[in-house]
């Protein structure tokens, strides 16, 4: 029988222009979690279990450990780092490990560069450190997550990895010229 050999959609890929690094992430284990209709309060004990809260609106719940649970929607979050299964029949799991791409942004001028790419508001009293949103990055969907005031998480559909890649770099480029000018 033959071995399946799990591959990152870019192979490791990693750049910088100017001051802005953007690298492929090996995303974790990653499981999407919507609460079954009045399992709130069950879902919010076996999450302290794991040393997490369900987060609000726009934000990420982390752990002591690597554990994340990252806002994408009313009722929906993203389980990242963390085994599931004390969320068992108490809401909905579903395994999102290989649909999706992570892509890190770091550098003085990250927010430059996606200044040029989202219709998000980037200021940090706006999109502070540990927040999240979920929007666009030119017809993609993303989830953009804000780990410090120049380094950035993004996740996209698996399928949009090279584009989304292009997109990114072709900012980078821009922000990069337009400093050394």
């Amino acid at each position: 029988m033959r071995e399946i050999i799990a591959k990152l959609p870019l192979g490791h890929a990693h750049i910088s222009h100017g001051t802005v690094t953007l690298a492929e992430l090996a995303l974790p284990r990653l499981t999407s979690v919507a609460p079954f209709v009045g399992q709130d309060k069950a879902v919010a004990k076996a999450l302290k279990s794991m040393g997490l809260t369900f987060p609000n609106s726009n934000s990420v719940s982390q752990s002591k450990g690597e554990g994340a649970l990252i806002w994408t929607g009313r009722n929906q979050a993203f389980l990242l780092a963390a085994d599931p299964t004390p969320l068992q029949g108490l809401a909905a799991l579903t395994d999102q490990s290989d649909g999706w791409c992570g892509l890190t942004l770091t550098g003085a001028g990250a927010t430059d560069v996606l200044l040029r790419l989202v219709p998000v508001d980037l200021r940090l009293s706006a999109l502070p450190a540990g927040a999240c949103i979920r929007t666009g990055l030119s017809h993609m969907n993303l989830i953009l997550w804000r780990n410090a005031p120049e380094a950035f998480t993004l996740l996209v559909f698996r399928s949009m990895a090279r584009t989304a890649w292009h997109e990114v770099e072709e900012a980078m480029r821009a922000v990069a010229a337009r400093a050394a000018c």
